[in-house]
């Protein structure tokens, strides 16, 4: 199982999360929330209006999501859904956790130093340049009050 740090729609109750809880694609167990150790630019960019977190640590804000437990095939099944590794790279970042569920309770998150874990992140280093002066943003919801409608997969 390899650990992974979702920031944008396939969190919970957000339009791509149903992919998460599909066993056809792999599994995919919660664990907990947590946000990155480092900032991190969160914006909202291109036609679909997709959230990228755009791979320049110390800029913009401790992005927060949610940590899950994958397995091989819901990893691939990611690798394939985030467009790994042209649209986004698949890398390991710190996690600080938040909020603890995963078994073992917060024994386990506490295992490691100061509550923080290594997740796979899918964020992005290659984006147009402008991308950098978009707003940034620490916690992502599709219908926030950014009014950027995302545009879903199936709808483009």
């Amino acid at each position: 199982m390899a650990r992974v740090f979702v920031y944008g729609t396939l969190k919970k109750g957000q339009p791509n999360y149903k992919h998460m809880i599909n066993t056809a694609k792999g599994l995919a167990k919660f664990q907990g929330r947590g946000r990155t150790v480092e900032k991190y630019p969160l914006v909202i960019a291109g036609k679909y209006n997709i959230p990228y977190m755009l791979n320049i640590p110390g800029t913009g804000h401790h992005v927060a999501g949610e940590i899950y437990s994958v397995d091989e095939q819901m990893l691939q099944f990611l690798d394939e859904f985030e467009g790994c590794p042209d649209m986004y790279q698949r890398t390991l970042m710190r996690i600080q956790v938040v909020e603890w569920e995963g078994k073992g309770g917060v024994g386990e998150a506490r295992a490691a130093a100061d509550g923080v874990l290594e997740c796979f992140v899918y964020s992005t280093a290659t984006y147009p340049p402008e991308w950098v002066g978009l707003p940034y943003y620490d916690n992502y919801d599709s219908s926030g009050k950014h009014g950027l409608t995302y545009v879903l997969r199936e709808s483009r």
